[in-house]
């Protein structure tokens, strides 16, 4: 109200978060975030601020890449389709008919969905597939299950996705790969956003998820834990104290650590502008992993 005075401790209290702000920006003008957003992006458009996020990051001088899933929306094409989907710890199996849903949801509609997300808030952006520029290169599955066309990365070409971000563009990415003689695979989003991590040579590697994080019983209570070392981490795994869905995110976090990624983080997607509390705050709002 005009002729009100604002409260000093207010004041006080708004600068020093703006000023811790600052200088978690400035401390990562130049660098890569990479981002690995799962469930089903088409719904990014009904809410959510990833899109913000990432446009702000960009223009705060931060280099963001964003990997996808689409897991969700592949199940729901198939069901139209009349087809079910079999999983096999955690994969699904792959034949040819269901390679060009995954192929379709993946390259096309899910991808072109973020991408419109960002340029809508005001960022540009580019989407590609593992397929492009040979970014993911990987060979067919190995284990006791057959699972068709789900591959296992053997190599990653991070060039294309350097270029685009160093032009100013966002790369958006579809966990897709290929294979040497021209085969598409459906890859693992949280293992290929990773391994893309490693090979950019990322300063942090950020999965957003449905959970806040990891949890810890502590004396009959669950308890969000801030920071984890990976080898509380693995410790963990084999108690079970992490179990079902959060295993390969973790996995992928402390493969990432182990490829020289300093931290990897697993946060609450749909927590308003989560990304950017988790990075420029010091407590963050997810769980951190460290070496």
């Amino acid at each position: 109200m005009p002729g009100i005075s604002p409260n000093p401790s207010a004041v006080e209290t708004q600068g020093e978060v703006i000023a811790r702000g600052l200088g978690y920006v400035n401390a990562w003008k130049g660098k890569t975030a990479v981002v690995k957003f799962g469930g089903s992006v088409l719904e990014m458009k009904q809410g959510g601020t990833l899109a913000q996020d990432l446009v702000l990051l960009k223009g705060a001088g931060v280099n963001p890449v964003l990997v996808h899933g689409g897991g969700p929306e592949i199940t729901r094409v198939l069901e139209r389709m009349g087809k079910t989907s079999t999983f096999v710890k955690g994969l699904r199996v792959t034949d040819g008919e269901t390679m060009e849903v995954v192929e379709m949801v993946l390259g096309g509609r899910a991808n072109k969905a973020l991408v419109g997300s960002i340029i809508q808030a005001g960022g540009p952006a580019v989407g590609i597939s593992g397929v492009d520029g040979r970014t993911l290169v990987a060979r067919r599955h190995r284990g006791e299950v057959d699972l068709g066309q789900v591959g296992e990365i053997e190599a990653v070409h991070p060039d294309l996705v350097r270029r685009l971000s160093a032009d100013g563009y966002i790369p958006v990415v579809a966990s897709l790969g290929i294979g040497g003689d021209g085969t598409s695979y459906n890859l693992n989003a949280d293992t290929a956003a990773g391994a893309l991590a490693v090979a950019l040579g990322a300063s942090k590697f950020i999965l957003l998820t449905d959970v806040a994080g990891v949890y810890r019983d502590y004396h009959g209570d669950r308890e969000l834990v801030s920071e984890l070392r990976a080898d509380e981490a693995r410790a963990m795994i084999r108690d079970g104290s992490i179990s079902r869905g959060m295993i390969p995110k973790v996995e992928a976090c402390l493969a990432a650590l182990g490829g020289g990624v300093p931290s990897a983080h697993i946060v609450d997607g749909t927590a308003p502008h989560g990304l950017l509390v988790e990075l420029f705050t010091e407590r963050g709002v997810g769980t951190m992993l460290v070496p």
